[in-house]
Formats: structure tokens, sequence, C-alpha cells
């Protein structure tokens, strides 16, 4: 089978980087012949480990020249990377006449779906519906900007219309799409599945993600302030960049915490941050699915979450391997890490059970999901 996904780079250290690579890698690795087709790679190396067998082809396009301008200016610069965007992405298509296309509903959507090249195309969520794309950020602008908000997210419907299938990451999800394409819910898969785990004896907790609106760090840190009172002894370290880390930073030092919330750069090696952690926190006010959480379970972790739209509520068994808190109430979810912290053995039974039950998550039984899709959605063509 030939499967090509078209991604615009494999360049920043976020969560649909590294679940296209993981993805390609594995379809590459069981025989499949994989491309992963970039507008704005540019030479750089992908920023996650690739496969050998997985080919990288780049348009050279960069969009990134339309930033720095203002509205007109930048319109302008859109409309003439977009034509020769056009222009490549259909020669590629049709010169290697691929089985399957996938695209991550970028600005990719309303072109491959024209391409006339015989393949099958996928349209693969990575966040919920209301955020691809960043958006929710726009529509905070002003009105100008809802009203084009509004008229994006109308036309991407349209455009997800003539797709051939459309895979979201939880059930909850599927509801928002439009009904006239076929819709499926596929999970992320574990990306590590350690041999040893964590003892959960340490006195340190561990919350990972970007300093974003999303992320909820506010409340982490209100909720931390009321742990801090109680168990001055522990510490909870974050792993993150992001456009609000100042913004972070500044309330965490207005709270006298700094020594007690550690801000950590972003590592390569995780999974050893999660070891060394005996409870993961989720402060989330949204997430498409939450890695963090599958991949702490994997370490062994107890995880106390926000029960945020729409992932962790999919994969927290609340009370056997982890909490699911009152969405963005800070005292509950000081309550539920309070608990963790207050029971070792508690910790450790939860750590255990949920390292069990995240083998659903497994990259085997995930990727599977996704090879019979294509093999369904195949065979439906040939009848």
């Amino acid at each position: 089978m030939k499967i090509f996904y078209i991604y615009t780079a494999l360049a920043t250290k976020g969560g649909a980087d590294r679940v296209v690579t993981e993805k390609a890698n594995w379809l590459a690795e069981h025989g499949h012949e994989v491309a992963i087709v970039t507008d704005t790679q540019l030479g750089r190396k992908p920023i996650f480990p690739l496969s050998a067998k997985v080919r990288m082809i780049d348009l050279d396009i960069d969009f990134r020249k339309e930033y720095g301008h203002n509205f007109l200016i930048r319109s302008f610069f859109y409309y003439k990377l977009m034509r020769r965007y056009r222009s490549n992405l259909a020669s590629i298509l049709k010169n290697e006449s691929p089985d399957i296309v996938i695209t991550t509903l970028g600005r990719e959507i309303s072109i491959v779906t024209q391409i006339d090249d015989g393949s099958i195309k996928i349209g693969e969520a990575h966040t919920i519906k209301q955020n691809i794309r960043n958006f929710h950020l726009l529509e905070q602008k002003n009105y100008l900007f809802r009203i084009m908000t509004k008229y994006f997210r109308w036309k991407m419907d349209c455009q997800v219309r003539h797709l051939d299938a459309l895979v979201v990451l939880t059930e909850q999800q599927l509801v928002y799409w439009p009904a006239e394409v076929p819709k499926y819910a596929i999970p992320n898969a574990l990306p590590f599945y350690p041999d040893v785990v964590s003892t959960c004896e340490n006195k340190r907790a561990i919350i990972v993600g970007r300093y974003t609106e999303a992320k909820g760090y506010d409340y982490m840190i209100d909720a931390w302030r009321i742990v801090h009172q109680k168990h001055p002894d522990w510490t909870i370290h974050t792993f993150a960049m992001g456009e609000e880390e100042e913004q972070v930073r500044a309330k965490i030092q207005s709270y006298g915490l700094q020594d007690t919330i550690i801000m950590n750069p972003p590592t390569d090696d995780i999974m050893s941050e999660y070891l060394k952690s005996s409870i993961c926190v989720v402060s989330s006010v949204f997430e498409g699915f939450s890695m963090v959480l599958i991949e702490a379970m994997a370490c062994g972790l107890p995880c106390v979450s926000f029960d945020c739209p729409y992932g962790p509520r999919n994969i927290i068994k609340d009370g056997e391997d982890g909490y699911l808190i009152d969405y963005l109430n800070t005292q509950a979810l000081a309550d539920g890490i309070c608990k963790l912290i207050e029971d070792e053995e508690l910790r450790k039974k939860m750590g255990s059970k949920g390292r069990t039950n995240v083998l659903r998550f497994s990259r085997e039984h995930v990727m599977q999901q996704w090879v019979d899709l294509f093999d369904s959605l195949l065979k439906g063509k040939e009848a």
C-alpha cells in the first residue's frame, strides 16, 4: 500500500509532529510505501526520529514568508504561495499515484480533494474541531475576525464533505463534523512502554505541555498553591515552552512558588522525567486526546486531570487509575493531588492499574485500526 501524509513541516516538538512521524514509521516498518509531503521543511532535519524507509518530499514553498506584514500584503503573499503549493502538490500526487492520501486538515485541505490522482482522501484531526488551525484564537481578536473565522469554519466543512473518510480522536468529537462524510474515531497510540516503572515514592509531580491557554497553567498554579500549603516538601516540574511562558513564570513568582513549581525546558527524554515523578497532573482547558496521560500511565503514574473536552474521560478510569476532576475546579484539583500525596500505597496501586489499562492504546492495536480502515476504503473503491 502506498500512503502519503500531507503535513506542513516536521519542525516543532509538538504532539502532531510526533504522532505523524510515529504512524509513518510504523507503516513503513510493516511493509507499506510511505512518504511525508511537506511544504516548509526547507532542509531542516525532522524533529523526531524518522525511519529511513519513510520518504520526505518537501515542496519548498516556505509559508513563513507571509508573516510579519499587514493584512493586505500578507493576503497577497498567501495567495501567491498557495498557487505554487497547489501546482507542486498536484504534480507530486499525480506522478506518484498513492493509494491513500492523508491530510491533517491544514491549508492543504482546500487542495487535496480537488486533485484527481485516484487516491483515497482521508482527513485526520489532531485536536478538537473548534481549535483546528487556531481558529479559536483568531475569533478572539475582534468582531471582524469572528466573522472571518465563521467563514473559514464553514469553508472547512465544505471541504471535509469531499473526503472519503474523516478520523477524529474520540467518539465525542464525531458529532461536530458534517454528517455527509464517513467518520471514525481512532485514538493516538502509546509512543513508549518502558520495562521499568516509577516507584511513586519521590515527592515530585509532573505536568507536560506547551505554555498556552489550552493547557491551563493558571489553574495548575492556583491548585498547587493549595497543595504547597499542606505539603511544602513536594514539588511539581513543568516541561514546556510556548508563547505564555513569561506569564506563567510571573504568576509563579507572584505567589512565591518558584521553589516548588520548577519550570524546565522541553526534553528529548520525557520518559525519564515521568519515571522520576510520582503523580501526573493535567490542568488543560481542552484536549484533542492527551498524549501526556497515556505516556504517564505507561510509566506507572497515577493521573489527576480536569474532565475537560474531550480526551481525559476516554483515558482515565476515575478512582481506578487516576482522578477525573470537575472542570476547571482548582480546589478539587488540589484535593485530588493531595489524596495521592497522602497515600503512597494508593499512588502505587493506581499507577500499576493505569499501566495495565493503558495497553488498549498500544501501537499495534491502534495502528491495526488504521490498516483496517485503509483496507476497507480501498475495497469499497474497487467494488
